[in-house]
């Protein structure tokens, strides 16, 4: 019998970052009466299978009625094999334009296999040689930092600062990476609700951040999943995409959380010329799309359609389509801070933030969480969270734990809430624990 040593495969695959989502899902299996607040998925109360085939149809209709392709050609896009940068490009694109104020050629499109894929695709086509590096805002989305370590690419943290990112820390980390001979490629960040600590950056940090970029001759990475879920619309922000006048940012979207995240539909806008020998050889896109023909060929039609159907649907709004689930996630957000500020004292040892929309909220306390705890909170509390040193490189533990709300309905909240109370006081008059 063949037996492979763990030693003699890549070494990511035995990294604790590769592991986090598995430790999540393992707990909540081992636990499933827990009330969990650990995974960011979008509320499932508005599912029904019947809008999969609805959405369907809309699709291949406006393939036939609108685009001008024979029943047969409508039928061969869903079902083959399809186009290496989607076949849902140009209602992407227009998407962007009307709910991001994004304007975009829908050729600088690649429709991936979740935004996963696409961080995957782009750090890929930075990875030139051991020397190249890609920052990141720490804490930081554990997707990003485990495409990373897939890559061979180190990931450097730069601290998040009071308003979401320290600029000036972001300028001595790629002085410090290139003294050692480093070669910073970009930066990445959630610049909207940030995962995992809800945070958000102010449209001066935003302009500010372009800008010393630029001077730093560096590109952004923007992952841009949880936008459309301010609790205050009136107060969003533009993207750093839309803000993008030099192609310095590489725009990561997804439908996971505003479409249908069983399609598994994401995308990259790169509209970044690429020149071979001082020639124009197209866009980044172009080179992501070469990369993804030798990864995932395509991303599913079947999928696309599904999500282009959903955008037909509603004027290829994603903000229209989720009227109902945005004033979830807002009340939701009330909630849980409402909750918190109801069970533990103003001022006292135990904090929150106060984030202004998106999935997310950071809970300080006063002892060191680890995976033990997490376990113990499961075990005997019946509530589950996610430690937030699994967002850090190099820690075991920390203070912090980061609580989901989007799944959650009110009474769900307000049990969670308490077993979380009792979890709290029970670790903070425990001297010690052991494994």
């Amino acid at each position: 019998m063949v037996e492979l040593s763990l030693a003699q495969l890549h070494p990511s695959l035995d990294d604790p970052v590769l592991l986090s989502m598995n430790l999540l899902n393992d707990i909540a299996s081992d636990h499933p009466q827990a009330v969990s607040f650990a995974a960011g998925r979008p509320y499932e109360e508005f599912f029904r299978v019947e809008q999969l085939y609805d959405y369907l149809g809309t699709f291949v209709t406006h393939l036939t009625e609108v685009v001008g392709l024979t029943d047969e050609e409508a039928r061969r896009t869903v079902f083959q094999y399809g186009r290496t940068k989607g076949v849902i490009h140009g209602l992407v694109a227009r998407y962007l334009e009307i709910d991001e104020a994004i304007t975009v050629d829908p050729d600088a499109l690649v429709v991936t296999v979740g935004s996963q894929e696409a961080m995957f695709l782009t750090l890929r086509s930075l990875r030139v040689s051991p020397q190249d590096v890609v920052l990141a805002v720490a804490p930081t989305y554990f997707g990003l930092t485990g495409a990373a370590r897939l890559l061979d690419m180190p990931v450097l943290g730069v601290g998040d600062g009071d308003g979401g990112l320290d600029l000036a820390d972001l300028e001595r980390q790629v002085a410090a990476a290139r003294a050692r001979g480093q070669r910073p490629r970009a930066l990445y960040l959630v610049p909207d609700f940030s995962n995992p600590t809800g945070v958000s950056l102010d449209l001066a940090t935003r302009t500010a951040l372009l800008d010393l970029a630029a001077d730093l001759d560096l590109l952004i990475i923007e992952d841009n999943p949880y936008g459309l879920f301010r609790a205050d619309p009136a107060t969003r922000p533009p993207t750093l995409k839309a803000l993008d006048t030099r192609h310095q940012v590489v725009y990561i979207g997804s439908f996971a959380k505003t479409g249908l995240p069983g399609a598994r539909v994401g995308f990259v806008v790169a509209d970044q010329p690429v020149i071979r020998d001082g020639r124009p050889a197209g866009t980044l896109a172009d080179q992501l799309s070469l990369i993804k023909s030798n990864v995932t060929l395509n991303t599913s039609p079947v999928a696309q359609a599904v999500i282009g159907g959903k955008l037909l649907r509603h004027g290829c709004s994603m903000l229209a389509a989720n009227k109902r689930e945005i004033e979830v996630y807002r009340a939701n957000l009330r909630h849980v801070l409402a909750g918190l500020a109801a069970r533990f004292a103003a001022g006292g040892s135990v904090t929150w933030n106060t984030p202004a929309g998106g999935f997310f909220v950071v809970l300080t306390v006063p002892f060191a969480v680890d995976d033990r705890s997490l376990r113990r909170s499961a075990r005997d509390h019946g509530v589950i969270w996610t430690p937030m040193h699994h967002f850090h490189t190099g820690m075991a533990s920390s203070h912090q734990i980061r609580l989901s709300f989007s799944l959650l309905d009110d009474a769900s909240i307000d049990e969670g809430l308490d077993r979380l109370t009792a979890f709290v006081t029970a670790e903070a008059r425990a001297p010690s624990h052991s494994a």
